[in-house]
């Protein structure tokens, strides 16, 4: 049987969430992108997706572009191997809000670029339908 997870109430003087994390935030990053708001918009982003461990969220209405890649500095353990010397980003994180017991759940979430795309086609208006030829009225010669 499992143990239940640890939340941050649970935590006792002295410990931190790190003790009891598998480096969630060390293991993709996310920036934010502009909502997209055509078919090339979306395409654009499809494109993004085709390259691999690459999800698009939305939050708080903001889209962000999430890339899946473990930073190289993880231990076994899970802690950081360059904690001295870690990037300016990693200094002003804090798990305050990190994601310690967060289940990550966006408004919005793709995982490919098919999902993506039917959402896209969803919520844009679609184009004018091709019309059929027998019903293009064709221009009468000599007419006035």
């Amino acid at each position: 049987m499992s143990q239940p997870r640890k939340t941050r109430k649970d935590l006792k003087p002295g410990e931190v969430a790190c003790d009891y994390c598998t480096a969630r935030c060390c293991r993709y990053f996310a920036l934010p992108i502009d909502t997209p708001a055509t078919r090339t918009d979306f395409d654009h982003i499809r494109w993004y997706m085709l390259h691999g461990r690459v999800a698009i969220f939305v939050d708080d209405e903001t889209w962000y572009l999430m890339v899946h890649a473990d930073c190289k500095h993880i231990r076994d353990d899970y802690m950081c191997g360059i904690y001295e010397d870690r990037p300016a980003i990693c200094r002003k994180y804090t798990t305050d809000e990190c994601e310690f017991e967060d289940d990550a759940v966006y408004d919005k979430f793709f995982e490919t670029p098919e999902q993506l795309w039917e959402y896209a086609e969803a919520m844009l208006p679609h184009k004018f339908p091709q019309p059929r030829p027998s019903e293009i009225a064709l221009p009468v010669l000599g007419a006035v």
